[in-house]
């Protein structure tokens, strides 16, 4: 498996979002449709486990969010009492279904390089286990972890903490970087539709500074009213608000959630198109956002959708990132002197040709292209040595055209339809090369 980052309208912040999913997820656990962990015989794993117990005060299971999933990818449990590092390893515990990878001991609940004394004790999981995948194609269901303790703990005082008596389950939720957005909805004065986003604000923010903003679009296949979908997907939007890229690039991420499609192969775009042009503009006059550091990305019809979105609206973004689409080549012409980078698997039957076709027409209009083949197995170095290469060699280029070798983007095994298409943006937005080469752009 491969590896998997002045409104027209009022808004209305939905902030209890959060809280009301969070309540959701407890109670799935006691209803049909259960994830595959949380089934055993004689009923739902709720009815044979715990909450707390004696020593341990609750149990928070943590997510992470992958190329085209969020996966669980550690338990943190909370005792009453303070424990040593040094008296901890893997074999303490056991998670239902899991396996233990790294355990140690922390004075917050939170993954830490080093252990440190203190009430928290960290299970790191496996993101390959087959029960780890909590959100992706065809599959959404709660993070669930259900913890034990095999053996006696000695705690930092010397006394005993007898293994656990009956398995505890999780009844917090950590979603690493999915927590830092927050959830707004937007209603458009022009059409009376209502957009749900997300949005990332950079910490520390401070209103005497700009910002730019980085709008990204997700594509057909999480379409729907659950507005976390954007987040969880893939690493679109939460690429460009991770610790690393904010500490380098400090910006505003806006991530919407659509109910309806936003492009499709006959070159339309769903009125939500103009809403989400319409509701970037009014970001730029709530917050003190940059309106010369604008920028558009999107993988398949989010990316179809940041063509048509430069082609009606000219002069709203600095720059573009373009991932696994098309666009109808006899409309394109006005935009060969946007800076743009594109990415296309050629495995992809539709994006590759179709891309091709674009930057023809843009080279006929006077574009500067700079193309480059690039191994969709690389490695994060090879990846960046690969970009700055192409960047070195395409000084004076407006826009640069990667694609990845055939053969080299479809995981082993895999057969599915389209697999060139959609395995395209897992590797696509772990490039941070061109994350950052969008940031360099400025109108």
């Amino acid at each position: 498996m491969m590896k998997e980052v002045i409104m027209s309208a009022p808004v209305s912040e939905h902030r209890h979002l959060k809280a009301v999913l969070a309540a959701c997820l407890l109670g799935a656990l006691t209803l049909g449709g259960m994830p595959a962990q949380a089934a055993q015989q004689g009923g739902p794993i709720i009815n044979s486990t715990v909450f707390r117990d004696q020593h341990v005060r609750e149990v928070t299971a943590v997510t992470d969010v992958f190329g085209r999933s969020q996966r669980t990818t550690a338990a943190i449990i909370e005792y009453d009492t303070p424990l040593r590092n040094a008296d901890v390893d893997a074999a303490l515990w056991s998670v239902t279904n899991r396996h233990i990878v790294r355990a140690y001991v922390n004075d917050r609940p939170e993954r830490a390089a080093q252990g440190h004394d203190g009430r928290y004790v960290v299970l790191e999981l496996d993101p390959d286990d087959s029960e780890s995948v909590i959100f992706a194609p065809d599959v959404e269901q709660p993070a669930t972890v259900v913890v034990s303790q095999t053996q006696a703990l000695t705690a930092a005082n010397g006394s005993s903490i007898a293994a656990s008596a009956q398995p505890l389950i999780n009844t917090r939720q950590i979603n690493q970087i999915v927590d830092d957005f927050r959830q707004f909805t937007y209603v458009d004065a022009e059409t009376g539709l209502s957009l749900t986003y997300n949005l990332y604000i950079p910490k520390n923010y401070d209103p005497h500074k700009r910002y730019p903003l980085v709008l990204f679009m997700h594509d057909y296949g999480v379409t729907g009213t659950n507005p976390l979908r954007t987040l969880e997907q893939g690493l679109g939007a939460v690429s460009f608000a991770g610790p690393e890229d904010q500490a380098r690039h400090p910006a505003f991420v806006l991530a919407p959630q659509y109910p309806v499609g936003l492009a499709n192969d006959a070159f339309q775009t769903s009125d939500y198109v103009d809403v989400t042009a319409r509701l970037v503009k009014s970001l730029t006059h709530r917050y003190r956002i940059d309106s010369h550091r604008l920028y558009t990305t999107g993988q398949s019809g989010g990316c179809m959708a940041s063509i048509a979105m430069n082609l009606k609206y000219p002069k709203l973004f600095a720059a573009t990132l373009l991932v696994a689409g098309q666009w109808d080549p006899e409309v394109v012409a006005s935009m060969a002197d946007k800076k743009l980078w594109i990415i296309v698997s050629q495995d992809d039957d539709k994006a590759w040709p179709g891309m091709n076709s674009l930057v023809a027409k843009w080279e006929q209009n006077g574009a500067k292209v700079t193309r480059a083949t690039w191994n969709g197995r690389s490695s994060d170095q090879e990846f960046a040595t690969a970009a700055a290469a192409m960047l070195k060699e395409g000084s004076n280029s407006n826009m640069y055209f990667t694609s990845f070798e055939k053969g080299t983007v479809i995981p082993a095994n895999v057969t599915s339809a389209a697999s060139g298409h959609v395995w395209t943006w897992p590797i696509a937005y772990r490039i941070p090369a061109v994350r950052d080469w969008l940031f360099t752009q400025s109108k």
